[in-house]
């Protein structure tokens, strides 16, 4: 078990916002900071913000770190069934990549009745809702009951209010927003990348519930993995030992991924349209000593802690200026 006040040197030294204005055509997402240089590479800085609803509830010591060097683990694990964007890996919280065209849906796997978000499919089978992502769901089913086999509920972003939009796979193709070719091939890259991580995950003790996959096109169409995989920003997480008897008496899976923050602000707020209540000092020490864990857990290799001393917009801007001058 990681000790929260390991983290304790790190809290001042979290990286809350990037700014590199020698490097061209800057993109801030809600945990990313995106640079495209004129040579077709993309430069992506891993922050330490924590999103969800989407929005920005707090930052998170090391959480960056975390995040390249799992989502980094994945890309190797998993590059013989899927080609990834991945060229080179500057600093811990950095990632050089290629510069693809993001198809415009978000691909989620879910293998079990789970999640907090709008777009999950616990909440809205506890609403009524039978009929989902095209999928009939039988009624008598209970939150967090594993489901007959992975699912595939993608989402893309409505145009007005920028928020996840639920679809039918048929809609993907019908509104014309994939063509049929494109979303065979994603939905069989990802259920094959969610089978290897399943696989994976079991032999060290963890269940992977659900997961979210983006993809885009090179210059070619051709469809390779983007963004992230296998993190605990973008999946969910349980220890398999726990399972069982959690399930059967109605409690909470144990888990590490980002649900920790998420029902914390839930339990406190309509996080959709209230103001998001300030994380406690403690919770954000905790929830960075549990990404760590995360690290350990799912990789099996030991965190390499960075030197407190350095600040990281300092060690990583030292390192993307190295990278760029070879």
């Amino acid at each position: 078990m990681i000790d929260p006040t390991s983290v304790e040197p790190y809290l001042d030294r979290v990286l809350a916002e990037v700014s590199f204005p020698e490097l061209p055509n800057h993109y801030k997402g809600k945990v990313r900071d995106n640079y495209d240089l004129p040579d077709g590479r993309r430069i992506i800085v891993a922050t330490d913000r924590l999103s969800a609803f989407d929005r920005i509830l707090t930052s998170i010591p090391l959480k960056g770190q975390v995040l390249t060097q799992i989502a980094r683990y994945w890309f190797d694990q998993t590059r013989d069934l899927c080609p990834n964007h991945v060229l080179a890996y500057p600093d811990p919280n950095v990632v050089a990549c290629r510069r693809l065209t993001i198809l415009p849906v978000e691909i989620v796997v879910r293998d079990y009745l789970a999640g907090t978000t709008g777009t999950s499919i616990w909440p809205m089978y506890k609403k009524g809702q039978r009929e989902m992502y095209g999928i009939r769901f039988p009624d008598g089913m209970r939150e967090n009951q594993k489901l007959p086999q992975p699912i595939i509920t993608p989402t893309t972003k409505a145009f007005d209010a920028g928020h996840d939009e639920p679809l039918a796979a048929a809609e993907i193709v019908e509104r014309g927003i994939l063509s049929r070719a494109q979303w065979d091939q994603l939905s069989a890259y990802a259920l094959a990348l969610f089978a290897r991580g399943r696989e994976i995950a079991a032999r060290r003790g963890l269940i992977l519930v659900d997961t979210k996959y983006e993809f885009g096109t090179d210059e070619t169409g051709a469809i390779i993995l983007a963004d992230e995989i296998h993190t605990p920003d973008s999946s969910r997480y349980w220890f398999a030992d726990s399972y069982p008897a959690r399930f059967d008496a109605g409690e909470r899976p144990e888990s590490f991924d980002k649900d920790f923050v998420r029902s914390w602000v839930t339990a406190r707020c309509d996080p959709y349209n209230d103001p998001i209540p300030e994380i406690p000092r403690e919770m954000r020490l905790r929830t960075a000593a549990v990404y760590i864990e995360a690290f350990e857990r799912i990789t099996g290799r030991r965190f390499d802690w960075p030197d407190p001393k350095i600040a990281p917009m300092e060690r990583i801007g030292k390192a993307i200026r190295d990278y760029l001058s070879k």
